[in-house]
């Protein structure tokens, strides 16, 4: 709301970005992935909440860079002088396959500590891009599968 008055009062032109579960190399410790990887990576269980079919739109951080560039490159030429953008993969991946995709990079198998559904998480996040598309020429190119393994190599690589 603050950027739409500031656009209004003061024709300051901004774009402001929803970020989609981010990974990639540098992640903080203790989101899913870097977490998990360092778990299975040690022979140490994984804590994995619900039956495995909640889903995320996990987004390589390559990607989010290419798209806060766009933004930050083309804001002054927006359709309006405020633009609200959802930055993500615009796919989505299980837990139990994100937790898969983990053991094939890491070449390990996981120790699941099955728990029942954390309280208030959501069953399901995705990013619909379209607007980002459209109007910033986004799109995410780095597949899971593709950033999984990345991630891994940079995983190994500063331990």
């Amino acid at each position: 709301m603050i950027c739409s008055t500031y656009a209004d009062l003061f024709a300051l032109h901004t774009a402001s970005l929803r970020f989609f579960t981010v990974y990639g190399p540098r992640q903080r410790p203790e989101m899913a992935i870097h977490k998990f990887a360092k778990l299975i990576e040690e022979g140490r269980p994984v804590p994995f909440f619900g039956d495995g079919t909640s889903a995320r739109d996990y987004t390589f951080i390559d990607d989010i860079l290419k798209g806060i560039l766009r933004a930050v490159d083309r804001v002054g030429q927006l359709p309006e002088p405020f633009r609200i953008y959802n930055l993500g993969g615009s796919r989505t991946t299980s837990l139990a396959h994100l937790v898969k995709l983990l053991e094939q990079a890491l070449g390990k198998r996981s120790i699941l500590d099955r728990q029942p559904d954390q309280p208030g998480d959501v069953p399901l996040t995705f990013a619909d891009v379209t607007r980002a598309g459209a109007e910033l020429g986004y799109g995410p190119k780095v597949p899971i599968e593709e950033g999984v393994r990345r991630f891994v190599d940079w995983f190994r690589a500063a331990r």
